[in-house]
């Protein structure tokens, strides 16, 4: 197939252009992809509301990738036990190579067919899961191959690819496709590729976490009071919700160590 994602860079001699021009013209290339996730929301929508109802009955969510795809599963999954309070292991992510991929490329991980499900079954994939599949490419074997365990087992399965019509689509109950064109560097899909991406993984588990009754109103009633940032955070959303002065509003966080568990000891939303 013809990979648009490997398609050539609209800009010819990169290298002599100034940094001024190479910021601007980077700059210019990445504001279009928005536009192409926007198209790509009903797509977004139906994933998120499986998900959110797999959750609901006691479900996990999985995200599947191998380097930049993979890097960005991990960031996704690793930022919600601390922001919505979720335990650790109801959002994983899993990339080729295992843990030490994170930080370096492991040669030829990727290309093997089995070693997704085979890292899969370690958490005891079952049916009450949904597996998502990241790949610019949508050919990467170790996310295709993966997918494709997944629905001979019978467990939902979702993905993230930025060219159409690409094997993944084939193994994904829920495709999305975010069609952003050549990148500025050719094949660097870690550029306008990989910030789709991220934009539509933020979209997933912002919503689901939403959905799931992480949010009240518009606060992380959930959060982790993990450092004093947060702390802070969470003594003002009570200052706001119970008309409380700081120091009473962070007595009673401490009190209770949850913003949440804070706002229902005195009767108060967030609003």
């Amino acid at each position: 197939m013809e990979k648009i994602t490997e398609a050539p860079s609209n800009y010819r001699h990169l290298d002599q252009m100034t940094s001024r021009d190479l910021l601007e013209n980077i700059n210019r290339e990445d504001q279009t992809v928005p536009a192409a996730v926007n198209k790509a929301i009903p797509a977004i929508e139906k994933l998120v509301d499986v998900i959110a109802e797999k959750m609901h009955e006691g479900g996990r969510l999985f995200y599947v990738g191998a380097g930049t795809s993979g890097r960005l599963g991990i960031l996704d999954a690793s930022e919600c036990p601390p922001t919505y309070g979720v335990p650790e292991g109801m959002v994983i992510g899993l990339i080729a190579g295992g843990d030490q991929a994170i930080r370096r490329a492991v040669e030829a991980a990727e290309d093997d067919p089995e070693l997704a499900w085979h890292d899969l079954t370690q958490y005891f994939i079952n049916p009450q899961d949904v597996v998502v599949g990241i790949a610019a490419s949508g050919t990467t074997p170790y996310v295709v191959y993966g997918l494709k365990h997944c629905q001979e087992q019978g467990i939902v399965t979702g993905c993230i690819t930025c060219n159409p019509g690409a094997p993944i689509t084939e193994y994904a109950d829920y495709p999305i496709e975010v069609i952003v064109g050549p990148e500025f560097v050719t094949g660097s899909t870690r550029m306008k590729a990989g910030t789709a991406q991220k934009l539509v993984l933020n979209m997933i588990s912002t919503s689901v976490m939403i959905k799931l009754g992480r949010v009240m109103d518009n606060k992380m009633v959930d959060m982790k009071l993990s450092n004093n940032k947060l702390v802070d955070r969470g003594t003002k959303i009570l200052m706001h919700a119970l008309k409380l002065n700081y120091e009473e509003a962070n007595q009673l966080l401490l009190k209770h160590g949850n913003v949440r568990k804070a706002l229902e000891s005195a009767g108060g939303n967030p609003q």
